[in-house]
């Protein structure tokens, strides 16, 4: 059984966890690259949010992902 990613069910550093997990690009790291695979910045900007307990992170992968489609149009 998955446990849960929601913020009520996760301490600030099983967050960080989730997120390193997740964006585990393959390389060392986050130390050396100046943003994320999908070009959109600082991973730790993007999802400071989440890590801080401020916002969930399915809203932060929605509102990245409305920026990031609205660039592509412009």
């Amino acid at each position: 059984m998955n446990k849960s990613i929601l913020i009520k069910d996760t301490t600030r550093e099983e967050r960080m966890r989730i997120v390193n997990g997740a964006l585990n690009c393959g390389g060392g790291g986050c130390e050396n690259c100046s943003s994320c695979w999908l070009g959109g910045g600082s991973v730790d900007s993007i999802y400071q949010d989440y890590i801080d307990g401020k916002m969930e992170l399915s809203e932060v992968n929605r509102l990245y992902s409305e920026r990031f489609a609205g660039r592509q149009r412009g």
